[in-house]
């Protein structure tokens, strides 16, 4: 038996320096290439046990590991982690969530450890960025435990008070950790390794504790055997000279060229044989390589690679790779079971779309997250017929299609003008348009719902401003709670319905409403000034029963409820269950 390296996931909050770290320890530059330098896809990159000793160097002191190196996992966010699974658990086996150590911990970062936490995926926190507290000086290519010597003393107080912020977040979230050089039990306690991913202050020490742990704690998880191949989808990629190609994650066991494999597609799972298994060169980047990948015979868990067979064309991104040499149907079954898209709907909901499997589950679990139910998930461009599902649609806060790296197809670009998309490479901008678009159109719809309602008001007519008695009588009147409006009719303290607002006019214009606080001239048809009404005394806006009932469950300000309250005494004098 040989033990196996283990697969590290680097997760944590957009733009806290995932991928920076990994190119720092690659000496790529991934980042640069990204959509909005946002990691969109997954990675992988195999750094090699003798590259660590390099980098390490100086805090080796004469150490020696069995554990072969390191395979990373760079993920969009912590996506990756819920949707690249093995055999129902979690791929990872390690984690390293990356916090910037002046934001501290964010929202997305909670989402990370509740995910870490509910998989039960040991860590270490890389706390990233301290080349940005002011005054920090250091070569670069480091460790962090000699980097600090060398600091001023405002400079160390502020790391640690920055890393005992961090501290006391992980200890409200259910954690206790400390900085990693502090810790005598790391069964107990998570690990913080402050560093800089763009100086490589720290590097050495982060891997030196990712090593350290997996040897330590993990051999007997990272012992394999010989077995049939078992893997994950990363990307589904056309490949100049190969056709459509698979980048894969092998989690266990052994693929051979010639192997006969199935694959999760979205519809039957494709049986192929493999033609050709690319690996690329240890510490370059399968996502995007800057060497000519190795051509292999055969390869061992853990590892990345890319695999070139017939038909790959429907294979999905985040569904099983396993190798059936024999049992193939029971291999199938379990393929077809695992790559069900597994999405909780409602009746009621958005339509979401995304390029693949795990990006699909990933947008789903965002929504989830926010409390945004789906009722439609599927793979894919946007089609006509999502169109027109979303317009079917009752709720129009849900009659929108929202899309994670897909484009809409040409038949569906006239249809799409009647529904909103939210479409973007970046699933947590996709998922904040759509939140600041909900809030518009709340707002947007409480408007038109106001303008619809007869709200509650309450004037009082000026003696001093009677500019005519009748037809139309012509006032001056103070708001002096709710609104008027054109149209309305009047309320009198005795329950008598008198009179309509013809018009309403302020500074020299005409306009629809007068608001609380508001002094405007009235036109008032079929009331005689003396008579139905009088100078100096206040009226109210007469309000339907099912008006009342509507306004009595909206959310209104103290002022609109009060003067709401009045206007049901007055009604219920006569009708004592007016409005309720």
């Amino acid at each position: 038996m040989n033990i196996r390296q283990p697969i590290v996931s680097v997760l944590g909050h957009v733009d806290h320096g995932k991928t920076t770290l990994l190119d720092r320890i690659r000496g790529t530059s991934i980042v640069r290439r990204e959509a909005g330098a946002i990691t969109q896809h997954i990675g992988a990159t195999e750094v090699p046990i003798d590259a660590i000793y390099r980098i390490c160097g100086p805090l080796m002191r004469g150490k020696k590991f069995k554990v072969p190196g390191l395979l990373f996992i760079d993920t969009p966010g912590h996506e990756a982690f819920t949707t690249l699974r093995a055999r129902g658990g979690a791929l990872a086996d390690l984690a390293v969530l990356v916090i910037d150590i002046n934001e501290g911990i964010m929202p997305q970062t909670v989402e990370s450890i509740n995910i870490l936490k509910r998989y039960k995926t040991p860590f270490v926190i890389a706390a990233n960025k301290i080349d940005r507290i002011r005054g920090w000086k250091s070569d670069e290519d480091v460790p962090f435990i000699m980097a600090i010597q060398k600091q001023k003393e405002h400079v160390v107080q502020a790391v640690e008070e920055k890393i005992y912020q961090i501290v006391e977040k992980m200890y409200e979230l259910g954690f206790s950790s400390d900085r990693y050089d502090r810790i005598t039990d790391f069964t107990r306690n998570v690990a913080i390794v402050p560093m800089s991913a763009k100086m490589g202050v720290g590097i050495a020490d982060l891997l030196l504790i990712l090593v350290g742990l997996a040897q330590r704690f993990l051999e007997e998880n990272l012992r394999t055997e010989e077995g049939p191949g078992e893997g994950t989808v990363l990307e589904v990629k056309e490949e100049r000279g190969l056709g459509k190609t698979i980048d894969v994650i092998v989690y266990s066991g052994t693929f051979r060229k010639g192997d006969t494999i199935v694959v999760g597609s979205q519809d039957e799972p494709i049986v192929t044989k493999i033609k050709a298994i690319l690996k690329p060169k240890p510490l370059d980047e399968m996502r995007d390589p800057r060497d000519k990948f190795m051509s292999v015979d055969e390869v061992h868990a853990a590892a990345g690679i890319k695999i070139a067979a017939p038909n790959l064309e429907n294979a999905l991104a985040g569904a099983p790779v396993l190798v059936a040499n024999e049992n193939i149907e029971k291999v199938i079954e379990r393929v077809r079971r695992e790559t069900t898209i597994n999405i909780k709907t409602s009746e009621e909901g958005v339509i979401i779309k995304a390029d693949a499997l795990g990006s699909l589950e990933a947008l789903a679990y965002e929504l989830e997250q926010e409390g945004i139910p789906i009722k439609k998930a599927d793979i894919g461009d946007i089609s006509k017929r999502d169109i027109i599902d979303a317009q079917t649609i009752q709720n129009p806060l849900y009659r929108v299609i929202l899309g994670f790296n897909v484009r809409v197809l040409p038949d569906a670009q006239a249809e799409a003008q009647k529904i909103n998309l939210f479409v973007d490479k970046v699933i947590y901008q996709i998922v904040e348009e759509y939140k600041k678009w909900v809030e518009e159109k709340k707002r947007e719809m409480e408007r038109e719902k106001r303008m619809e309602i007869t709200f509650p008001g309450k004037f009082k007519i000026l003696a001093e401003y009677i500019f005519r008695l009748s037809k139309p009588a012509i006032v001056g009147v103070r708001v002096l709670g709710g609104r008027i409006r054109v149209g309305q009719r009047i309320l009198r303290e005795d329950g008598k319905v008198v009179g309509r607002i013809k018009s309403i006019r302020k500074d020299d214009n005409n306009v629809v409403e007068a608001i609380m606080g508001e002094e405007v001239a009235v036109a008032i048809d079929g009331v005689t000034i003396g008579r139905q009404l009088k100078p100096d005394e206040i009226y109210y806006i007469d309000i339907p029963e099912e008006h009342a009932r509507q306004l009595f469950r909206m959310n209104l300000s103290y002022e609109d409820k009060e003067v709401l309250e009045e206007i049901a005494r007055i009604k219920r004098k006569e009708k004592p269950f007016w409005g309720l």
